[in-house]
Formats: C-alpha cells, sequence, structure tokens
C-alpha cells in the first residue's frame, strides 16, 4: 500500500495488521490534548526559572546559532530550541510538564534574504504548550506564583495548537534534518508558490523543531490555529492516537493524566532522561526531593513499555486498562501497575529488578492471560540499570 494512503488508516490498522509506525511516515498529528499558554513582561524568564525544573535561561541569549529545526534551505532557521521542564509541588512530585517555545525575534534573520517576518513587538514572549485539560488549573497555579514580578500570563488556546511529526522516515540524530516534502518551504528566496498552502503555514515563522526530549519521538512547533503546519497538506494529519502508540512504544510518558499529578516522583518517570531537570540551576519549586533522590543513586522504580499478549503469544487489544495491578505470575507478588494503555501497548511504573528477571512471567492481576513483557528502550542510559537487569528485552 502506497504510503500516503497508509498514514490515513486508523490506529487499530497498525495495532492489529502488523503494520508499525516505524514503517509508514513521516506522519503528523495535531495534539488535541495539548494546549498553548503565554507569558509576557520582563520577568517572564525568572519567573519560570525559580519555578521550572529546568534552566530556561537560554531565553534572554540574543544570540542562538544552534537550533535543530525541520527545515529546507530557505525555511527559517532561527529561533532558541525549546526547553522540556515540569513544574512540580513543594514535596517534589509532578503537577505538569510545559514545552517552552521562543518565537523569532523581529531583529534575527529567518532566510537568505533577511526578509522573514517574525512576531511583532506586542506579540512577544515564550510560548508553553501544556495538557489541555488542565490548562485553567494550571493558569490560576502560576498567577499564585507570580506575586509582583511583572508577568502576564494568558490562555492562547484559542489561536494556537500544538503538533507532532513522528514515526519512519524521520532523523533520529540531531545533527541531521529531515528533507521536506515540497519543492519549497519558507519565506522570501526561490518559494514555490504551488506549495505555499500545504507548507507555510503562517506568515509569522512559527517552525518545527526537533523534540527536546529524545530525537526518536520526532519533530513537535506550535502553531496559529485554522491552517496546518509547514509540511503538512490540509487533511493529511492523522490521529492523536498514532502519537500515543509512538511514545508508549518508546517508553516515553506526557501529562499530568500518564503522570499523576500530586502523586509522581518525577526520576521515577524518567524526566532527567528526557532532559526535562537541571541538577545544576539553582533552587526551583521542590527541588530538594529530587536532589536528594538523584544524589541518592539507585531508582528501584521506572515507567517503561510493556507489551499485552495471550497464552499463545498475541498481542491482545483493549483487555488492560490503567492501574491495573502487574504482578509476578508465579509467586503473585505485586511488580507495579500500568499507567497507560492503547491496545495491545503500554506503560507501566514497575520495579526495575522483578521486570526484568527472565525467569518471572509477569501478568495483569485478576487477569492472569494476560501475559506482560517489560520492555527496554534503546534510549535509556547504561547506570539506569542494576548488575543483574542486563537480560532484559531491548525496544
Amino acid at each position: 500500500m502506497p504510503r500516503h494512503k497508509l498514514a490515513h488508516q486508523t490506529l487499530r490498522f497498525f495495532s492489529t495488521q502488523n503494520t508499525h509506525l516505524q514503517d509508514v511516515g513521516p506522519l503528523s498529528s495535531r495534539l488535541k490534548s495539548r494546549s498553548v499558554i503565554r507569558f509576557t513582561g520582563p520577568d517572564s524568564v525568572k519567573f519560570l526559572q525559580g519555578l521550572l525544573t529546568n534552566d530556561v535561561r537560554q531565553f534572554d541569549d540574543s544570540v542562538h546559532d544552534k537550533v535543530s529545526n525541520l527545515a529546507s534551505t530557505n525555511m527559517p532557521t532561527v529561533g532558541t530550541r525549546p526547553v522540556y521542564a515540569a513544574l512540580l509541588n513543594p514535596q517534589g512530585r509532578f503537577l505538569f510538564d510545559f514545552f517552552l517555545y521562543r518565537p523569532p525575534r523581529l531583529d534575527e534573520k529567518l532566510d537568505p534574504t533577511g526578509s522573514g517576518p517574525g512576531p511583532r513587538d506586542d506579540e512577544m514572549g515564550l510560548f508553553a504548550d501544556v495538557d489541555g485539560s488542565m490548562v485553567d488549573e494550571l493558569v490560576e497555579t502560576l498567577k499564585r506564583y507570580r506575586l509582583r514580578s511583572k508577568v502576564d500570563i494568558e490562555h492562547m488556546g484559542d489561536e494556537f495548537c500544538c503538533w507532532q511529526r513522528f514515526g519512519g522516515n524521520l532523523s533520529d540524530k540531531s545533527s541531521s534534518v529531515e528533507e521536506p516534502e515540497v519543492a519549497g518551504v519558507g519565506y522570501g528566496g526561490s518559494i514555490d508558490s504551488s506549495s505555499m498552502s500545504s507548507a507555510q503555514g503562517s506568515e509569522r515563522g512559527w517552525q518545527w523543531f526537533k523534540d527536546p526530549r529524545l530525537d526518536c519521538l520526532g519533530f513537535r512547533g506550535i502553531f496559529p490555529s485554522g491552517a496546518p503546519p509547514p509540511l503538512v497538506e490540509a487533511g493529511k494529519e492523522v490521529a492523536e492516537e498514532n502519537y500515543l502508540l509512538w511514545r508508549l512504544e518508546k517508553g516515553v510518558a506526557e501529562g499530568p493524566n500518564e503522570i499523576p499529578k500530586d502523586e509522581a516522583i518525577p526520576l521515577e518517570y524518567n524526566l532527567a532522561g528526557l532532559n526535562a531537570i537541571s541538577f545544576d540551576k539553582g533552587c526551583y519549586v521542590g527541588q530538594e526531593l529530587v536532589a536528594r533522590t538523584h544524589h541518592r543513586g539507585v531508582i528501584r522504580k521506572r515507567v517503561l513499555p510493556l507489551k499485552f499478549l495471550d497464552d499463545n503469544g498475541k498481542e491482545v487489544e483493549q483487555k488492560v486498562a490503567p492501574k491495573s495491578v502487574v504482578v509476578n505470575a508465579s509467586s503473585g507478588k505485586k511488580v507495579g501497575a500500568v499507567t497507560t494503555a492503547l491496545g495491545s501497548r503500554g506503560l507501566g511504573l514497575l520495579r526495575l529488578e522483578e521486570a526484568f528477571k527472565g525467569s518471572s512471567a509477569l501478568a495483569i492481576q485478576g487477569n492472569e492471560d494476560v501475559k506482560v513483557v517489560a520492555i527496554r528502550p534503546k534510549w535509556w542510559p547504561a547506570e539506569w540499570f542494576l548488575d543483574n537487569q542486563e537480560r532484559a528485552d531491548t525496544a
């Protein structure tokens, strides 16, 4: 089946017909589960620096010459790389995650001729891609921390939306950029006018960036609503569930529905490995627990990819619910719990020693005919494993 037709098939096709997202694509999804807020005012960076787990001082820089973005030779290549970070409660538990962006400035060159437009002065600020189901609560939480800081916080979900570009044929090396699917993309110079409607996206210089968590996740961006982003033709996007499946297979949780709000310990959900935490930036809300856990050195539970099988080793569909308990089928001992599930794939917070014992079969408590296979992601650092965990499967 041609790639362009395969990309329109539903998630069920990918998960039941032995067709994997790695074999098709690139694919693009509008992330309807996410929304956008904007920070404006002279204290924006200082305000966020004192709240979030990552170092955001790069947004104060005036020169940004090392940006990994999805571009052609005449597409905008400026702007600061996005930052992934989290807001914690004072006890160091997860509340919300953020993808922070700083749009190109008016005095920065957007194309070889320098003619590309950027945001107007009254629109400048930092934009954040955040969870959409709790955006009002998030804005209220941020405003409580604002005190006398000169920063305004606005919900911009009606004007902007979040997108992810993922799947096969996307480079996983940070030094590489994918070639565009159209002849001309961007501003000024030799733009192919026939491709403008499908590729330009907007007149303000919004662009794709490499996902700041992992190269294998693809590209991410915030774009004005009402028109498809660059490299996405109108009506050609795929359902967000396909991106969810892509993340599940990589072992990456996202948002407070998958990283339980007020409960999750950031290091158990791999936020350090996903470039969400700086250990030398100074103080932020909840830092003490994160630093103590990090310097202790051993994380015995982590979120990891799961595969659900029947007794014959075939993948099962729609039989596992989030919060299902995962047990050692032989002893009945609890190993952990499923945090997210979609068809035959999921994520689980499991004790690593039990999850990767080759002799132990895992199963769903109360539904022992569903077997659970824990998978070791390729991107995990070697130091995340104890000596007896080297026999783990690899995703």
